[in-house]
């Protein structure tokens, strides 16, 4: 048996016993590493820790360490009160305006984990504070992010355009933007209606604020509901429902009507820390500061986004100690185990050449449009779990053969193969997924990261097929 298929058996192991048995999948990732590496591959140990993505590690304990102390100084409050003052108290834009703010960034030069790491932590504020599904606020942020991803500018649009320009293959970079920023403007439409936007339109903050307990009415509502007259919901998948991380004492299960999928979020500590501060003091100003430092560091002089996250840290922790106390605590550990057990397997995967060995089986296929179709299926379900950036020098080389041969349009088949390699990063075993599901409060964390494995999945298997047939079989570019 090759090592490529033991390699295959164990990812498939890892998801199965994970599932069936209480067994933290990050842990088990890491052990099937080392059993498959040492006794199969012969791998030393140095070479299984060479997989383990320590600038993930960082960007994530980072991240979350920061806006923990962000949120213990009262920043987080401030930024959600000042940002509700933009739109007028419209819930129903937040979303949105995460969304376009995340576009913004990637389409400038951000790379799409550092766009995420940015503004996932107070979208996800907004979320909680306006009781905002996090699946929603989560999702638009992600598809904002991959919808400024592929400008000229910017790292994907880059890279993609740059491996075409090597391998002399024709392109349109203005092209590939805008069906990116398109398509994924379209799919966040789906998931605002999907995840419960409809309940959001029409509602506004109310002068009791954002924090008035879980069970008073707002402006518009009654009792019964959102922003058409019930209370505020937040749909989720029926599969999520009953996910542990819910229960009773944070969460109330209500009927939507028109539709039976639907969560109620009731945080329970919202009313005792939705104090939303109107004046800025010393600590939140550092705070702002030190923010403001880590745009302009990750967008102008390309600086890692974690390792300025924790020099920001370290700084804000010396001069202002009270703001750090119990901060630490608050890093989503579980998550960085879960992602970076993960990630060093499918490392491990592509240093025995198994992510190579699957892309060379499918450019073999004679069929164009069907070896097409799988190029993009194989882009996706690999990216899910590791880089896009290396998804996409990848196998658009693997391409090569059809395009050279005039068979397949070469600008449709690289815009399927870019929408379908970045759409996937939603999954909570990519970067950006990783950074919502941390950034997720911590009784709807395991909620969160269900709901995006079940939706990242998915668009592995859906948007592969859509963006075949609408961008490569038609032959239209």
């Amino acid at each position: 048996m090759s090592d490529h298929v033991i390699s295959l058996i164990g990812l498939v192991l890892i998801f199965t016993v994970a599932t069936v048995f209480s067994v933290h999948m990050g842990a088990l990732a890491i052990v099937v590493a080392f059993v498959v590496g040492t006794v199969f591959v012969h791998e030393s140990a140095d070479d299984i820790f060479a997989g383990f993505p320590g600038d993930l590690f960082v960007v994530l304990v980072g991240v979350t360490f920061l806006f923990a102390i962000a949120k213990n100084n009262g920043t987080v409050s401030w930024l959600v009160h000042s940002a509700m003052r933009v739109v007028r108290g419209r819930i129903a834009l937040i979303p949105w305006i995460m969304f376009l703010v995340t576009a913004v960034l990637t389409a400038v030069g951000a790379v799409v984990p550092a766009a995420v790491a940015l503004v996932a932590p107070i979208g996800l504020g907004f979320a909680k504070r306006y009781r905002i599904n996090p699946l929603l606020m989560g999702l638009l942020i992600i598809n904002g992010a991959s919808a400024g991803g592929f400008s000229p500018i910017s790292v994907f649009g880059s890279i993609t355009n740059g491996v075409m320009s090597r391998n002399n293959l024709p392109g349109n970079p203005a092209l590939l933007f805008l069906c990116s920023f398109l398509f994924n403007t379209i799919l966040s439409l789906f998931v605002f209606f999907l995840f419960g936007g409809r309940a959001l339109l029409g509602r506004r903050e109310s002068a009791a604020g954002p924090g008035a307990p879980a069970g008073e009415p707002r402006d518009g509502d009654s009792p019964g509901g959102g922003g058409d007259g019930r209370t505020v919901t937040a749909a989720l998948p029926s599969a999520s429902s009953g996910a542990s991380g819910s229960s009773p004492s944070d969460a109330s299960v209500a009927a939507e009507s028109g539709g039976g999928l639907a969560v109620a979020v009731a945080d329970a500590t919202d009313a005792a820390d939705a104090e939303p501060p109107l004046t800025l003091d010393r600590a939140r100003v550092l705070t702002l500061l030190g923010l403001l430092s880590l745009v302009v560091g990750s967008l102008f002089f390309d600086l890692d986004v974690g390792l300025m996250a924790l020099t920001v840290t370290v700084v804000l922790s010396l001069v202002s100690p009270d703001s750090a106390k119990g901060a630490v605590d608050k890093c989503a550990w579980s998550t960085v185990l879960l992602v970076c057990g993960i990630v060093t397997f499918v490392s491990l995967m592509e240093r025995i050449g198994t992510i190579d060995y699957l892309g060379e089986s499918v450019a073999s296929v004679r069929t164009p449009l069907l070896g097409a179709l799988l190029i993009c299926l194989i882009g996706a379900v690999v990216s899910a779990f590791a880089s896009t950036t290396g998804i996409l020098g990848a196998l658009i080389p693997l391409a090569v053969p059809f395009l050279l041969g005039g068979e397949v349009g070469t600008v449709g088949l690289i815009v399927a193969l870019a929408i379908s390699a970045s759409v996937v990063d939603s999954s909570p075993f990519s970067t950006s997924g990783a950074l919502v599901v941390a950034n997720s409060p911590e009784a709807r964390r395991d909620t969160v990261f269900r709901g995006l494995m079940v939706w990242g999945l998915a668009m592995a298997v859906v948007v592969p097929a859509v963006t075949w047939g609408v961008f490569v079989v038609p032959g239209w570019f």
